[in-house]
């Protein structure tokens, strides 16, 4: 557990992002344990809306906006079909920690017609994507207020990532 978390740490601020304390002591779950994780991980469906959002991360112990600043890794990457079904990238630099996520989240995107899973693309360029579960943050007040934050202020972003 330790090398995965420790990776992550280093990951995050070699591409630009917050420093980020890490403690060694994580400890896995034992080979018999292994039928209390949910089948399809701890992630969320991403095809799905606000409350699985806060089902699946309220389950892990986070409020609505360490789960809105956790979700901004989004920032990094992009999805790929042979893995989960979406095609795409969230914005124009997959390796670069920042708030541009938020920043685009704030945008307008609509349903990109195409023959995989119900997908966004932005309307500006048609180039970017966001998940079901990325728009829903932009449609429930709760999660709402926190992506305004964190569109504003990369500071408080980081701050709250980290």
């Amino acid at each position: 557990g330790d090398l995965w978390t420790l990776g992550g740490v280093v990951a995050v601020q070699e591409a630009g992002g917050p420093k980020i304390k890490w403690r060694p002591g994580r400890v896995d779950s034992p080979p018999n344990e292994a039928d209390k994780i949910p089948e399809n991980g701890r992630l969320p469906d991403a095809s799905q809306g606000a409350d699985h959002i806060k089902s699946v991360f309220g389950r892990m112990g986070f409020n609505d906006r360490e789960t809105v600043a956790l979700i901004g890794a989004h920032c990094l990457g992009k999805c790929h079909p042979s893995r989960s079904g979406f095609d795409g990238p969230w914005g124009p630099s997959l390796t670069m920690f920042t708030n541009d996520f938020f920043v685009r989240l704030l945008q307008n995107w609509h349903v990109r017609k195409w023959d995989g899973p119900k997908q966004y693309e932005d309307d500006e360029s048609n180039s970017f994507m966001m998940l079901p579960t990325d728009i829903a943050l932009k449609e429930d007040n709760s999660f709402l207020k926190y992506v305004k934050i964190y569109a504003a202020d990369q500071d408080v972003f980081f701050k709250d990532f980290a």
